[in-house]
């Protein structure tokens, strides 16, 4: 584990997941997916705020207008906090009662693009979706249990997106339109390294992959070599984003699901918040244009 890491909240989320970086108020949102809410934390004042949810969420993006874009349950909403205010957009997989939205990011064009998967996390029912500024929803990419990511290049030309269970990161190439080209592996994680969920990428173009089951996040170069690891002292790593004054802090979500009592007990920081200061710096959160 790196001396570096140091645990900001201890919140015990059973599913941490989908940190942004909110620059304007200097604050960081996260969320648990499987005991539905929204946290926030505001680092220079350790202040913590967490909203209920009335359904699982799997991510959240700030609208350039106002208010925030979450992917529910059932479908893409319009969320205004604190107030709670929900206002539905579209179920993008009707026939699916089975699926869920989970991870979701902006590419640099404020266009929203978000994994859906099996809930049950058994049948690669689940696609890569995009979901446009005008509000039309796109299917691009699929089969998968378990879509996560995804991230882009600096330059917005490459999105990164992940297969978990097949333990596969893919990129394409990322056109002005908006559709993907030239389909690839990225990385392919080993059994030992657990599986790949979500991730970030920083201004070198290199790519930050939280290891779920692997106790740690790392770094990847542009052509997908290992660069660093960071040892965590939790299991269930799930994902990372930049935040700070200076976007050099790496914030790290983790998970407690499904743990047994003995492993609860050598992991008793899960489903905590982590921060860990790098050299590096990130990029700032897309937000959504629409």
């Amino acid at each position: 584990m790196s001396s570096d890491v140091n645990c900001v909240w201890e919140a015990s989320a059973q599913l941490g997941e989908g940190p942004i970086w909110e620059e304007e108020e200097q604050a960081l949102y996260w969320l648990d997916i499987k005991s539905p809410a929204i946290h926030r934390f505001h680092p220079a004042s350790a202040q913590t705020d967490t909203w209920s949810m009335p359904e699982r969420i799997g991510c959240i993006v700030r609208r350039e207008s106002g208010g925030f874009v979450v992917g529910l349950k059932s479908g893409f909403a319009f969320l205004d906090l604190p107030e709670g205010r929900i206002e539905k957009i579209k179920d993008p997989e009707p026939a699916l009662p089975g699926n869920r939205l989970n991870d979701g990011k902006c590419d640099l064009q404020g266009r929203l693009w978000v994994g859906s998967m099996d809930d049950g996390e058994i049948h690669p029912t689940g696609g890569l979706y995009r979901l446009d500024t005008d509000l039309s929803c796109h299917r691009m990419d699929g089969q998968y249990v378990v879509t996560n990511g995804p991230a882009f290049s600096p330059d917005g030309r490459v999105i990164y997106h992940t297969d978990s269970l097949g333990r596969t990161i893919y990129t394409h190439d990322l056109l002005e339109d908006g559709t993907l080209s030239g389909k690839r592996p990225f990385v392919r994680f080993t059994e030992e390294e657990g599986y790949p969920d979500g991730m970030t990428t920083d201004v070198e173009g290199f790519l930050w992959v939280a290891h779920w089951g692997g106790w740690r996040v790392s770094r990847f170069t542009p052509e997908g070599a290992l660069d660093q690891t960071i040892f965590l002292p939790v299991s269930q790593v799930t994902s990372c984003v930049f935040g700070g004054p200076d976007l050099r802090v790496l914030y790290i979500t983790s998970a407690s699901i499904n743990l047994s009592e003995e492993a609860s007990k050598k992991e008793p920081l899960a489903g905590s918040l982590f921060e860990l200061p790098l050299e590096t710096g990130g990029l700032l959160t897309a937000r959504f244009a629409g």
